[in-house]
Order: C-alpha cells, then sequence, then structure tokens
C-alpha cells in the first residue's frame, strides 16, 4: 500500500490477534500497544530516527570538504528520551530557553554539544545559556548588551554566532519563513557589524554566523542567494574588522512529505549537497577559508518517525461529510489548525480494506478548526477502531495544550521489538498541581 511510504521504515502488516492483518511497527503491534497505554498515543521508531540522522551525516560527508557537524533543533520534539538519543548519535542539540537547556542538562548531554537560541531571552535563558551551553546564538544588539556581563563574569564563557536575517525567505506557509527582510528574527546587515566591532572591543569570543529562511521547504534554491549575502557580508566584515568567520550555519527547516500527494520524500542528500556545494564555491570565490559547516534539521530527522494513535469514539453523518470523532486532535496535533497542515491516516487492523468515501476526522475540542483531516478514502470503520497517523514526530508534542482539560498523551520508544515509555501520561492531578488552593 502506498501510504505505507508515509509510515517508519519498519512498518509492515503482520497477523493480528483475530487473525487478520495490522499495522506493527518496530516489531510492535500497534493494537497491543493502545490496549496497553491507551489513547491517543504517540509512537517514536528507532531505527527510523537513526536512519534520518546517518542521512544527513553521510550527506556532509560526502559533500562537503571541511568541518561540519548536525545539531537537533529540540523545538521539533524534546524530552529525556529524544535527548539521550542525541546523545547516542554525536549530534549536537540546539535549545531555546531555560526550560529546554533544563532538559538537556537533565538527560546529561554534555555541554560540548549544545547550542541555545531565541528570538528574546530572558535573563533566566541567558543566565543558564551561559551555564550550560557551548554556543549561544545572538539574536539582536540589546541581547549582546544584556549577555556582555555574563560573559565577563563566567569562568567558561559559550562562543558566540550572530544570527544575520539575510532578506529572503523559503517557499512555505507564511507563519514559518522567517529569513524574509520584515522578519521578528536576527540582525540586519548593518547591525551585524556593529555586533562584531562590540564583540571584538569586549573580548568575547565571536566564532559563526548563523541565519535560518523558514521550516518545511523542498525548494533549496532561496539558500543559494541567502549564502551568498552572508558569505559577501563575511568578506566585509574581514576587511573592516580583520574577523575571520569559523562556523557558518544556514539553519535548516527541509521539509517532510505528510500526505500521499507530496511523495516522494523530499531528499536529503540532494538538500545537503546543494548548501555545500555552494558554500564551497562562495568562499572559493570570495577567497574565504572554509568554515565549519553546522545544518539544524529537527522535522527531517523525527517527523517520520513519529506516529500518532488514535480511537473512533464516534461516527457522525451531515448532509455531505461523513465524521470519524477521535479521542485527540487540536490539543496533540495543532499544525493543521494553525498551517492547514495535510494529514493522511490508515485504520490499524485490517488498513487493506477498500475505501467507502472520503471521511473528515476531528477531534473531541470546542473549536469548529479541530480538523485533523479532511476527505481523506477510507474504509468503513466502527465505533472503538484504532487510526494510525503517520508523520507525527516533529511539532505536535512539542505545540501541545491543555485546552479542554486534555491531558498530553503517553509517548512510547520502539526498538528491536522492544516498547519503551519515555513519557508517562498526564493525571487529571497534573492539571491543578501548580494551582494554589
Amino acid at each position: 500500500m502506498r501510504r505505507l511510504e508515509l509510515f517508519p521504515l519498519t512498518t509492515v502488516l503482520e497477523q493480528d490477534v483475530g487473525g487478520g492483518l495490522a499495522l506493527s511497527i518496530g516489531g510492535c503491534r500497534l493494537s497491543a500497544l493502545a490496549a496497553e497505554f491507551g489513547t491517543p498515543l504517540y509512537c517514536f521508531d528507532a531505527a527510523t530516527l537513526n536512519d534520518a540522522a546517518e542521512q544527513y551525516r553521510a550527506a556532509l560527508a560526502s559533500a562537503y570538504p571541511g568541518s561540519s557537524a548536525v545539531t537537533y533543533a529540540g523545538k521539533a520534539y524534546l524530552a529525556l528520551g529524544i535527548v539521550r538519543w542525541v546523545q547516542r548519535q554525536g549530534l549536537w542539540l540546539d535549545c531555546t530557553g531555560a526550560g529546554e537547556l533544563a532538559i538537556a542538562v537533565r538527560a546529561g548531554l554534555a555541554r560540548e554539544r549544545i547550542l541555545v537560541h531565541g528570538v528574546h531571552k530572558s535573563d533566566e535563558d541567558l543566565a543558564a545559556a551561559v551555564r550550560f551551553a557551548a554556543v549561544i546564538v545572538v539574536d539582536n544588539l540589546p541581547e549582546l548588551y544584556r549577555l556582555s556581563p555574563l560573559l565577563h563574569a563566567a569562568s567558561r564563557p559559550p562562543a558566540l554566532w550572530l544570527r544575520v536575517r539575510p532578506g529572503v525567505a523559503v517557499e512555505t506557509h507564511s507563519y514559518r519563513q522567517t529569513g524574509q527582510e520584515e522578519s521578528k528574527f536576527g540582525m540586519a546587515l548593518s547591525e551585524v557589524m556593529e555586533a562584531v566591532r562590540y564583540c571584538l572591543a569586549q573580548g568575547h569570543e565571536l566564532s559563526g554566523l548563523h541565519f535560518h529562511q523558514g521550516s518545511h521547504f523542498e525548494d533549496p534554491a532561496p539558500i543559494g542567494a541567502a549564502l551568498a549575502t552572508v558569505l559577501d557580508l563575511a568578506v566585509e566584515l574581514r576587511a573592516a574588522t580583520g574577523w575571520q568567520l569559523q562556523t557558518l550555519c544556514p539553519g535548516g527547516g527541509w521539509g517532510v512529505a505528510y500526505h500521499e500527494e507530496a511523495l516522494p520524500q523530499p531528499d536529503v542528500a540532494a538538500y545537503v549537497g546543494f548548501v555545500a556545494q555552494q558554500v564551497v564555491a562562495g568562499c572559493r570565490q570570495r577567497g574565504l577559508e572554509l568554515p565549519a559547516l553546522h545544518l539544524e534539521p529537527g522535522r527531517s530527522l523525527v517527523a517520520r518517525g513519529g506516529v500518532a494513535l488514535y480511537r473512533v469514539g464516534a461516527v457522525k453523518e451531515t448532509a455531505s461529510r461523513r465524521w470519524l470523532l477521535i479521542d485527540g486532535g487540536m490539543a496533540d496535533n495543532p499544525r493543521p489548525a494553525l498551517y492547514g497542515a495535510r494529514y493522511s491516516a490508515l485504520p490499524v487492523c485490517a488498513p487493506e480494506r477498500p475505501g467507502a468515501g472520503p471521511v473528515w476526522i476531528a477531534g473531541p475540542y470546542c473549536e469548529s478548526g479541530d480538523i485533523l483531516i479532511e476527505g481523506l478514502e477510507m474504509p468503513v470503520l466502527e465505533v472503538g477502531e484504532l487510526l494510525a497517523v503517520p508523520v507525527s514526530g516533529a511539532y505536535h508534542l512539542s505545540m501541545q495544550s491543555n485546552y479542554n482539560g486534555a491531558r498530553r498523551p503517553a509517548v512510547l520508544w520502539l526498538e528491536n521489538g522492544s516498547a519503551t515509555l519515555i513519557q508517562r501520561r498526564e493525571t487529571l492531578a497534573d492539571l491543578f498541581d501548580r494551582d494554589l488552593d
């Protein structure tokens, strides 16, 4: 079935307890997991995540002659289990703020692999970054001036990168664009010059430039224009201040296929190869030494590795629609409501059944926008059946909420036939644990 191309690499159809075929991932039957852990339930397939990390490593090693690194963007989804996977894979971790830093530290990630982002870092964020990170990406001049005394007081001050606003975004939803001239992210080119002069005068370790143009794109061409702008800036900075670019990070954001019409999956090697070729050629043309090249994928490392399981609680017929009402939706996956994101789904049991027309799959929350999937061809489903939604590993759990008193779902790590609980389901007590009587 073509829809299996959206699911984790280990997805197969196996004989279920009832005798029919059912979905299995990582050697674990999804129906058994739902029975044991309840729904909604999120499952991450270790083999798919490992394969994605290896694709990036191999592509960089093949395409870029200088040193390179891959930084996992924690904003895609962060938990202790994910940080420990980052550590096992030898990746860096991009943290935004003191909260994500605390997760990284609790998981035991080495300081040398922690990088801190944030468009407006609080005093608490900056203090934590100075204490726990190897690199801080400075977003704006006021932040740099607030950060400076903390760096002077630190026994091991982190290195700094400056976030540049290159003036060009990638092709994606407007809410996910970050590189355009009117973006709230980063510094204008003139501000970068001022920031470099300030860092040199203060004796701060300034080692890199960073930019990011947007998330979930499939055409790398706009990165070429941004790289040209930033490399031109590096030449100007060298001429004006003597500062040499050591590390260059053009962000991440490479897309994934969320539904059948978006297949095949966007080619990671082609994306990495384009960026590497542009950096190599651009540096050669400008007489710059090759910098260390950092990439910051989040979505394309974990999205396909995650699957969400829901149970059908009601089937409704309106004048022109058949509704499947499930036990999750906007509270654990706000992307359809935020971006109009499209998804696919399969019944967990007997997914090979013929279609019986389109369905609208919606959650239990008090919003008309709580529709997970619209007009998807599906077989006849009964109350109590399980649905599996693929490509659920990124920007679901990290943006989930307690809307309508929803409790955040349990999360499993699937590997070699074993399911390990890495986040428990929230309880009713968790909902009012912070409240004061």
